[in-house]
Parts: C-alpha cells; structure tokens; sequence
C-alpha cells in the first residue's frame, strides 16, 4: 500500500470517532473550552444553579456566574405547591434581574447532572425566549473543573436587563385535569405519561418529599438522571437516549412529571433533542398530585393496578 494512502486512512480513522459523536450530540451542549473562549462576551450571561445555593459562595462558581436559587427564582413563591411555574411577568423579572436582553447568549450549568439548569431552559422555551441563544454546559461543575478553577469571588451585579417575554403557549405543560380526563379516566391512546423519577418512588417503596408513595394511574417509568452520566456528569449520546425512550412513541402527546419539576424539564429537554415534537411538563407534578390525598394513586412496578386493569 502506497505510504500516502495510508496515512490518509489513518487520519480518517482518528478523525471518524470525532466527527460521529459531534454528529450525536444536541447542539445546545457546549463543553468547558467553548465556555472559557467566551466568558468575557458582554452579551454571554452565565447562570449557576446548585442543589445546595450556599455552595456558590462556599465552594465556588465559574468567574462571571450569576447565583440561581432554584426554589426562590425558579418556582411560583406564592401558590402550593410552591414549584409551579413561575408567572411571565415574575420570570421576565427574574431574567432582567440576571442582566438577560433578547439579544443575550444564555448559558446555563448545574451540580446536579443537569436537572437543575434544564428548568432554567424549560422556563425560557416556555415563554418564548430564542432558543438558538440558549445553551447547556455539559458536565456542569465537574467538567469545568477538570481544567479550570472556581471562584469564590462575589460575581459583580450586572446592569438590569430588557428582555420581553411572550404568553405560553397552552401545550407546552399540563395541570392535573389534563392528567386526570385524558389518561386516568379518557385512557387516549396517543397520549404517554411519563413519571422521570427513581423507581422506587415510583413504585412507592420510598416515600420522599411528598405524603403518599406511588405514581399517577397510567404513568410509565422512565429516569431521566439514567441519560446523564453520573460520574462525568455529561449528557449520554442521542443513540443512549433514543434506546432509553424507545418506548414512548415519537408520534404520542408526551406528558411528563416527577416531584417538583426538574427530572420533569430534563426529561422533556431529552425527548426534544430526540425529536418529539409535543412534550408537556405537568405543572406542580406529584407534589400537586399527591397532595390533593383524594387523586387516585397506583403503587407498584406497573402503570395500573387491579382496580384500574378492569
């Protein structure tokens, strides 16, 4: 074989690999090194959310970051429970007060596997803001720190921003009587519930951050932390995804909850990288649910029970 022929395969070989999972990557993720090439953009408007908010401060954040307090900012302070959506005008107030424009390249990170930033980015689709401006930091913390430092220095507040909102538009969540008339009591065909929690609150074995142990009659199991890789925190390839989600079909109405809605919004995040095209996040979830304590409630391992088999 000619010398230059095969150092050109060998250039194919070492490039294919690359070039593949690019191809299999949503195009909202960037990495650290896209981040830190563009931390001084004065339209670039860094947000941390951390599990834990203290920790921005104590263990630090990524220079420039602006501090979300996922309860405070993220949540409708004022109903029950209190992590429905925030309004669009409380929410347009938020973002001004983050230094957001409609012009603004927002990117988002997270302790948590992305959990937490995919509700900053569900909220933002949900009332209209570009997309295309909007990006995730894959691995979050942990990627970040593999080659760069955080900082506990005071991020300096930014100039108040000007960013418009627009009304939601009615498919993009869904509140319990959707729940109720179309899978409980309509059993539609074309329509999946999706429960993003673990499985054993799902199947009400553990009982956490809620009264009853179970799921909504109907719902199918699907963790959407399973998508993310725990130790790297980085997002699985979209082939990983389209296996975990294979049964919940591209052509259902899909609705998805869990306790407080963040495994919700990732789930939905998931499902939209993939394709689907209607994908509802239930506002207020099990905490919604299960709180009524007159809602039916299935426990086990299956979408109904024998009451709900009949």
């Amino acid at each position: 074989m000619p010398r230059w022929l095969l150092v050109a395969l060998l250039c194919l070989v070492s490039v294919l690999p690359l070039s593949a999972r690019a191809a299999d990557r949503p195009d909202f993720l960037v990495d650290a090194d896209w981040l830190a090439e563009r931390l001084k953009d004065p339209k670039l408007v860094l947000l941390e959310v951390r599990y834990h908010p203290h920790r921005h401060a104590t263990v630090g954040h990524i220079p420039g970051a602006v501090q979300v307090q996922r309860f405070a900012d993220l949540g409708a302070n004022d109903e029950m429970p209190i992590m429905r959506f925030p309004s669009r005008a409380a929410f347009q107030a938020t973002l001004r007060r983050w230094g957001i424009n409609d012009d603004s390249t927002v990117v988002v990170y997270d302790d948590s596997s992305t959990a937490l930033a995919s509700r900053v980015i569900y909220l933002l689709d949900l009332y209209g803001f570009d997309a295309k401006r909007v990006k995730l930091l894959d691995g979050g913390t942990i990627g970040w720190t593999g080659f760069n430092e955080l900082t506990k220095a005071p991020t300096a507040p930014r100039r108040p921003g000007n960013v418009t909102l627009k009304a939601p538009p009615a498919a993009a969540m869904a509140g319990w009587p959707e729940v109720y008339r179309r899978v409980v009591a309509g059993r539609e065909p074309n329509i999946v519930l999706l429960d993003a929690r673990p499985s054993d609150m799902y199947d009400g074995s553990r009982i956490q951050h809620s009264v009853q142990g179970g799921h909504i009659p109907g719902a199918i199991n699907i963790v959407s932390l399973q998508g993310v890789d725990g130790q790297s925190q980085q997002w699985k390839s979209l082939a990983e995804l389209a296996t975990m989600y294979k049964d919940v079909p591209r052509g259902h109405a899909v609705i998805t909850y869990c306790h407080d809605g963040f495994r919700s919004t990732l789930t939905w995040l998931q499902l939209k990288a993939l394709g689907y095209k209607d994908v509802r996040v239930y506002n207020g979830g099990w905490g919604d649910w299960d709180r009524t304590l007159t809602l039916p409630v299935v426990k086990g391992a299956k979408p109904f029970d024998a009451d709900f088999d009949l």
